[in-house]
């Protein structure tokens, strides 16, 4: 066993290593196991317990990974050594990158053509980031009233709609109503995760920056992370119990114990709801509580992971491309499904999407961990925003 460092840097790119791993896991199940088609929300009585918990795993990723931007934007901003750095220039130039980087490289790896651009998750980090460039020149108390504002506050925005030929529409899609910004033209445009709620997010990241200073205690930190965390848990359980505030689609009991669970968990992701976040950001606390001191050499892998998160999030992306386009083209397609003329291949059991995962993740550690070393040791600044 090799203990691993308390520290601020290792915890999150350990917890956006863990996060990585997850996300891995669902674009494997949207490559393979696109057949069997999951719903926002998902329908519980015609998708299997194995295919909504693999699901439900993937709803931690954003969530996470946008809070920890947020707090990795104001370590940058306040490094330990005292000096100060310009985090708007930071955040803007960077957000622009990620949104290239979105509309270019990301795009092709989803099918190998330009038919549609879906503007995704990393679309959505870049908009906040710029969104957060903004923000960081406002006192901190406003930084967490607005965020909490509009993490708290958008699901009463839900009614509001915008017809295409309405006034508004553009705006309002990709603020929080996800459809085509273009269709029915040589190149449609749709965008896939509305911003709103992800700009709140960042924000309250940010905003809890300050606790992984160099001059807050190990100690301090984990206690402020446990009770966080279960506060906001807490909150969850009043709020989705009782179906109070929080969630477009109320849960009720059902048949069984494990359909009332999965009713309980189910939450709408585009746009993120707030039990959505609720549920994920107070795992997000847990985990980086637990590890201030966890203990354990295989946390150094998926530290490794964590440091060069866009390096993989692109590796794993073409490598997925590459895997299906030739496994298609030695077996061929074995299911079919919405039209009949176009036949997919696909794994018969999420078990296997899983045993896949599992074997990519082998096959791009080497890679990536040649990447982190590479990033660490090189003063090119490009390569400082993989």
């Amino acid at each position: 066993m090799t203990n691993i460092k308390p520290s601020r840097i290792a915890s999150i790119d350990i917890l956006r290593g863990f996060v990585i791993l997850l996300m891995l896991v669902d674009h494997v199940r949207e490559r393979f196991f696109l057949h069997k088609q999951v719903l926002d929300p998902m329908d519980i009585n015609n998708t299997e317990p194995e295919l909504f918990f693999t699901r439900l795993s993937a709803h931690l990723c954003a969530p996470i990974f946008v809070f920890l931007t947020g707090i990795s934007a104001w370590l940058y901003a306040n490094p330990s050594s005292g000096i100060k750095r310009s985090a708007p220039s930071f955040l803007f130039k960077r957000g622009l990158i990620l949104i290239l980087l979105e509309v270019t490289l990301i795009n092709f790896s989803w099918f190998g053509a330009y038919n549609t651009l879906y503007l995704q998750v990393i679309w959505a980090i870049g908009l906040s980031m710029i969104a957060l460039a903004a923000a960081v020149h406002l006192p901190r108390q406003w930084i967490i009233a607005i965020g909490l504002a509009i993490v708290v506050g958008h699901n009463l925005l839900s009614p509001i709609q915008f017809n295409s030929s309405e006034l508004g529409y553009s705006v309002w899609t990709i603020l929080h109503d996800r459809g085509f910004l273009i269709s029915d033209a040589w190149l449609n445009v749709k965008v896939s995760y509305p911003v709103l709620p992800w700009i709140g997010v960042i924000m309250l990241g940010y905003a809890a920056g300050p606790l992984f200073s160099s001059k807050v205690s190990s100690v301090k930190r984990k206690s402020m992370l446990i009770k966080t965390g279960f506060s906001l848990i807490a909150l969850l359980l009043i709020l989705r119990g009782f179906n109070i505030y929080g969630e477009t689609l109320e849960w009720t009991q059902q048949a069984t114990v494990l359909m009332s669970i999965m009713a309980f968990l189910n939450y709408t992701k585009y746009p993120p709801s707030l039990d959505f976040l609720l549920f994920a950001i107070s795992i997000g606390a847990l985990t980086l509580a637990w590890l201030e001191t966890a203990k354990a050499s295989w946390l150094n892998k998926v530290n490794i992971l964590g440091s060069a998160p866009m390096f993989f999030y692109i590796l794993h992306l073409y490598a997925l491309l590459v895997c299906y386009l030739l496994a298609y083209q030695i077996w061929g397609p074995n299911t079919f499904y919405g039209n009949p003329q176009q036949g997919y291949l696909a794994f018969n059991h999420v078990g296997h999407v899983w045993l896949f995962s599992a074997g990519l993740i082998l096959l791009l550690y080497w890679p990536s961990k040649k990447f982190s070393e590479f990033k660490r040791a090189t003063n090119m600044q490009w390569v400082k925003y993989f």
